[in-house]
């Protein structure tokens, strides 16, 4: 702790010497911020294999529609919005909005997202990038003071760490290209959930209690300290409900170009130290993106994910792409070997992340060539089935990524820097009784944001997830701040389809750049260890990101870790809260379906029918460390 203590004094003095008392003042305020970032709100891990009361919450079969989500009332409201004639794109509007309210410290308007979405009809893919965007002023040197980068949790806090929002913008683009419910209507559910209140969450009363530093913001204090703290917890939040009425009569203009700019231009610049230097331009300028999906066949399924800037989407396929040259189905769940296996896969991946993906309007990210099956086999040949490598370095995808990293780099074997990133964000899955589904990854960044809240709502600290520092040991990040440059992302909502181009799994995770091992964990649960999907997403967390495999506390997976650091692993046992929530698609035998749902199903779907024996049905599946659910309905 003292190590961080003077890290900071250099941060705002340029030396280590004496410091003025207002300087010591900030520090004091930054190094609170920094222990409450430290301190735990994780809820026990669950059993594995799944309690029943955990199939029975999450396990929820339908034959027509399924939404699963961080929380009941978000998944009612979306499904109020289905069941009231509207599609999986209206119902992810209405989800968001009660996200926001119920879940506040994870994401909302303040925030951005990315939303894959496939259309029932034709079954083509859509990407909506919704990610924050720096303001025209932002330069290389935004988090460095003197030679120094700030630390990431004293950064978090400042207005410099605000974002344009983009969830707004780019949820009323996709709405307008596929909604058929009216715009004003869908904000109905989370409005009335402000206006009337819901008992305190019980994971909301833990992020509370575990960081004490929320009572140095005055609107968090007002909003949310004091009513965890009243004799009966309720939330409840008037501000928030009028701005969703504002929105909803006025759109999003009145977000990116009205009143509420200017709110939310004045709160981040009046945050200090640190003040943001967003102005009415870079919200009027801003546009969400529609980009292309990125799918890449695995072991006969087909992958499909987002683009960059988020790296959710080319990480996760390489790794399951390396992952592809070693038949994890020879080992069972929670094998050391296994876990040494993707441990290794995530290792190469995570270094091709930080020396290739940025911004693709800033940077050139050779997508297609990181994906090349021969690349991958290549990349595959560095792993040792019974060795952890010393070092994973960068590969080079292709000759003019070579000529790239030649210039970009002092020598070929360049190790890049490791950057922590905070956990924050939410995941929800739909799907409509059209086919049409959802996978969408939503975020404020860190939870509660940059601490700056507004008419009700947290602004994001997305800017923090730059490289703070451009040039390190000869190497130039493609994820340094730039001019309305986009952060890179860890998002990684995700999609899977059969042979027949069938859509048998939508999937995604809440947890920083700790997501995609969240994502890739589960996937290998369903494809290679034919698990439910339920079963997968309550499998003990285990992940690496390039500097160390860690394994989820309080599990039986934990105590591997002595056979993981025999070959070669830096083992970390940790908390690790993931919020994965998905949909899958499978084949039931009706008697089966008639005890799981008590229905006497006989509705005739041809197009559904596999076989003579059964029929298929959407089975939700809910993370049990979270509080959400997955709940279906029929016609």
């Amino acid at each position: 702790m003292i190590d961080h203590f003077r890290l900071i004094q250099r941060t705002f003095t340029g030396t280590t010497g004496a410091v003025p008392m207002l300087s010591a003042l900030m520090s004091a305020l930054i190094m609170i911020t920094i222990i409450a970032g430290c301190g735990g709100t994780y809820d026990p891990n669950p059993v594995w294999p799944p309690e029943p009361e955990d199939i029975e919450k999450s396990g929820m079969v339908s034959e027509e529609l399924m939404i699963s989500a961080a929380h009941p009332l978000a998944v009612e409201a979306g499904l109020t919005v289905l069941e009231a004639g509207g599609n999986a794109i209206d119902a992810a509007v209405a989800v968001q909005m009660a996200l926001n309210v119920v879940e506040p410290p994870e994401s909302g308007i303040g925030g951005g997202a990315f939303l894959l979405y496939r259309d029932g009809a034709t079954g083509n893919l859509s990407v909506f990038d919704g990610r924050e965007v720096a303001p025209a002023s932002a330069g290389s040197d935004r988090f460095v003071v003197g030679n120094w980068p700030l630390p990431l949790l004293a950064a978090v806090p400042t207005g410099l760490a605000v974002g344009v929002p983009g969830t707004l913008a780019m949820l009323h683009q996709a709405h307008s290209e596929w909604g058929v419910h009216p715009w004003h209507e869908l904000f109905e559910p989370a409005i009335t959930l402000a206006d009337e209140g819901i008992p305190m969450p019980e994971r909301l009363k833990r992020q509370i209690d575990g960081d004490p530093s929320l009572w140095l913001f005055g609107d968090i204090r007002r909003h949310l300290v004091h009513s965890r703290r009243a004799d009966e917890p309720r939330l409840k939040n008037s501000e928030l409900a009028q701005t969703f009425r504002d929105i909803a009569r006025e759109g999003p203009d009145y977000f990116y170009r009205g009143e509420l700019t200017l709110n939310m231009i004045d709160a981040a610049g009046s945050r200090w130290p640190g003040r943001s230097d967003l102005t009415l331009e870079d919200f009027d300028n801003y546009r969400p993106v529609k980009r292309e999906a990125l799918c890449r066949e695995y072991r006969g399924w087909t992958v499909c994910g987002v683009p960059a800037p988020s790296s959710g989407g080319i990480t996760l396929l390489q790794i399951l792409g390396i992952l592809e040259h070693f038949d994890l189905s020879d080992y069972a769940p929670g094998n050391p070997r296994a876990i040494h296996l993707i441990a290794e896969a995530s290792r190469l991946a995570f270094a091709d992340r930080t020396a290739w993906i940025g911004d693709p309007d800033f940077v050139a990210v050779p997508q297609k060539e990181l994906l090349d099956p021969v690349y991958l086999s290549g990349r595959a040949a560095w792993i040792d089935t019974h060795r952890a490598m010393d070092e994973a370095h960068p590969g080079i995808p292709d000759p003019v990524a070579a000529e790239a990293w030649r210039s970009n780099a002092a020598e070929r074997r360049v190790s890049v820097p490791y950057k922590h990133e905070t956990t924050g964000t939410s995941h929800f899955s739909i799907v409509d009784r059209h086919g049409n589904a959802v996978a969408m990854t939503t975020s404020i960044e860190a939870p509660f944001g940059s601490r700056i809240m507004t008419n009700g709502f947290l602004l994001n600290n997305q800017l923090t997830d730059f490289t703070f520092q451009a040039e390190q040991n000869g190497f130039r990040s493609p994820n340094a701040v730039a001019p309305g440059k986009r952060p890179r992302s860890s998002m990684a909502p995700v999609m899977v389809f059969d042979e027949d181009g069938e859509l048998r799994l939508i999937i995604g995770s809440r947890g920083g750049s700790r997501i995609i091992g969240y994502v890739v964990k589960t996937l290998i649960g369903v494809l290679d260890w034919e698990l439910s999907l339920q079963d997968a997403i309550a499998m003990p967390n285990f992940l690496h990101r390039g500097r160390f495999l860690e394994l989820e506390e309080g599990t039986a997976w934990s105590g591997i870790g002595d056979s993981l650091t025999l070959m070669g692993h830096q083992v970390r046992i940790r908390p690790l809260e993931s919020g994965i929530h998905g949909i899958e698609r499978v084949l039931r035998d009706p008697d089966q379906v008639r005890a799981l749902d008590g229905s006497d199903a006989q509705h005739d779907y041809a197009d559904d029918v596999d076989d003579d024996t059964g029929r298929w049905y959407w089975r939700g599946g809910a993370d049990p460390r979270m509080e959400g659910a997955a709940f279906g309905g029929a016609e």
